[in-house]
């Protein structure tokens, strides 16, 4: 009967560790190369194909089975401990496309291993003359229950605490052990305990270097990402975070995206916040929806009659690292930590349905939408939340991407906003880190921009050249056309995301 325990307390182990491998494999793919519900699906999707052709050719296995079982969880082990590591070391050094097919095949494997596995240990327990449809039933049970555990546990413990990284070689260790304590438990079975025990010992003691010190090898290899040197970074529960410096040039990249450069930030900052305040009539109540970095705020701050500042932003190391900084610090001024800036940590939308405040001016400074999670902050449902936040006479505006790399995207936020009974007119200007960039300026009235007027000191922004931020050439205006037709602008909702793939579709080549 003690057998039997020790098989089903493995099995849920196994299940355990399959599933944090899954979502494991899911987050590094849709981090490192956009499109969450893709790499998800492709890895759910490969990683049971490969769970069945392994359970198919487990059958084959008559001999041996507590061998091959601690056989494959070393394999397991050795694939799946080194698998964010070596990631990290293709993408810079082969660059994304060898990248995306070593992390597949990463998969693939451990997928088969995995449900190679489960199989051999429903035999094993059947042969200690458990019923099988007990010892089956049984170890399906410790198999289901255990994926639970470690999804939450990825998504709640894992993830936040170790990274990526540290817990690929974590969760392996476990494979390791898991091995080791099999081998002395049934020594017996096992042909030369002795050469498994040291294979196990060995591995175990390599991924425990990897835990400790992987992550230092991967971040020089994440280096060769980025031109600059790296400065800070850091897996937070919701992205990852990297600011390079180089002289006179501060820069900070989300999930590998580019937020800001130290070198041209003021022209974004200025065009984001001046156009929509310097034309509100009123200016006191003012909602920042992301700017975690504290750069909006800064801008906002010149105003006098400003006297209240809600920055809603979801991640609290972003506000954290933008209040402890030095390199930060002194870009954003200190503004967050001004009395008039309260700030919240939560999911934008969330806080528009939660709240009845409303404001005199909004500033939506969310990054590009490309995963369905930003995609919702895009639509006309989070849009007509925005308005239901504003009052009569206020002015909203939006980071809108690139009018000239994405100019389908640009224009389906444009009416995506119209959509929810707002008038809006774009916008757009150069920023020579990003290129041509664009917002999105939104009122419940008629936007008139005869009477524009700066009333604070900027580096950028003036009178003369505030109405040409107004006009587009032919090339980038809202009259696309495609194939010789001309393409009809959908309004993005949340049950059909429509802008996620336009936007990856404009900038795949760039």
């Amino acid at each position: 009967m003690k057998e039997q325990r020790y098989l089903y307390i493995s099995s849920g182990i196994v299940s355990v560790c399959g599933i944090v491998y899954q979502v494991l494999y899911g987050a590094a793919g849709s981090y490192l190369f956009g499109d969450s519900v893709l790499f998800y699906c492709i890895t759910i999707g490969l990683f049971l194909m490969s769970m069945g052709i392994g359970a198919a050719l487990s059958e084959r296995i008559k001999h041996s089975l507590v061998a091959r079982f601690i056989q494959a969880e070393l394999l397991i082990a050795l694939v799946g401990g080194f698998s964010i590591f070596g990631l990290f070391f293709f993408l810079s050094y082969s660059g994304p496309e060898i990248a995306q097919l070593y992390l597949y095949i990463v998969i693939a494997i451990t997928g088969f291993l995995t449900g190679l596995e489960l199989p051999i240990l429903i035999r094993r327990v059947e042969s200690i003359r458990e019923d099988i449809s007990k010892s089956t039933a049984r170890v399906l049970f410790f198999d289901y229950a255990g994926s639970l555990i470690g999804s939450v546990g990825f998504a709640l413990l894992l993830r936040p605490m170790l990274g990526l990284i540290k817990t690929a070689f974590f969760v392996a260790a476990i494979n390791a052990l898991v091995a080791l304590i099999v081998t002395y438990l049934f020594r017996k079975e096992v042909y030369k305990p002795i050469f498994h025990k040291v294979i196990g010992t060995v591995l175990l003691f390599l991924l425990t270097l990897g835990f400790f010190y992987g992550e230092t090898y991967a971040y020089s290899f994440e280096q060769q990402l980025y031109a600059d040197p790296i400065i800070y970074h850091d897996d937070t529960k919701y992205q990852r975070i990297i600011m390079t410096k180089e002289p006179g040039d501060v820069r900070l990249y989300l999930d590998g995206q580019l937020q800001f450069s130290e070198s041209d930030e003021y022209r974004y900052h200025e065009s984001l916040v001046h156009v929509p305040m310097s034309l509100a009539p009123y200016r006191e109540n003012v909602l920042v929806l992301g700017g975690g970095d504290g750069l909006a705020v800064r801008e906002i701050l010149k105003y006098d009659d400003t006297k209240h500042i809600t920055l809603v932003d979801l991640d609290p190391k972003m506000t954290q690292l933008a209040n402890t900084h030095p390199d930060l610090l002194r870009l954003n001024k200190s503004s967050l930590k001004n009395d008039q800036v309260h700030i919240i940590h939560d999911d934008a939308f969330q806080y528009l349905m939660q709240t009845d405040e409303l404001y005199d001016v909004i500033i939506v400074d969310l990054p590009d939408p490309n995963n369905e999670a930003l995609n919702k902050l895009y639509t006309k449902e989070f849009y007509s939340l925005v308005r239901n936040h504003l009052t009569p006479s206020g002015m909203v505006s939006v980071q809108s991407t690139s009018p000239l790399f994405a100019t389908k995207a640009f224009w389906t936020i444009n009416h995506t906003i119209e959509a929810t009974g707002l008038r809006t007119k774009s916008y757009h200007l150069d920023v020579p880190s990003f290129g041509n960039w664009g917002f999105t300026l939104a009122s419940r009235n008629t936007i008139d921009l005869s009477n524009a007027h700066v009333p604070v000191k900027t580096k950028f922004l003036n009178e003369e050249i505030f109405e040409t931020l107004f006009r587009f050439g032919d090339d980038i205006d809202s009259h696309i056309v495609e194939k010789g037709e001309e393409f009809e602008l959908p309004v993005n909702r949340m049950n059909r995301p429509i802008l996620v793939q336009l936007y990856q579709d404009a900038w795949k080549y760039y």
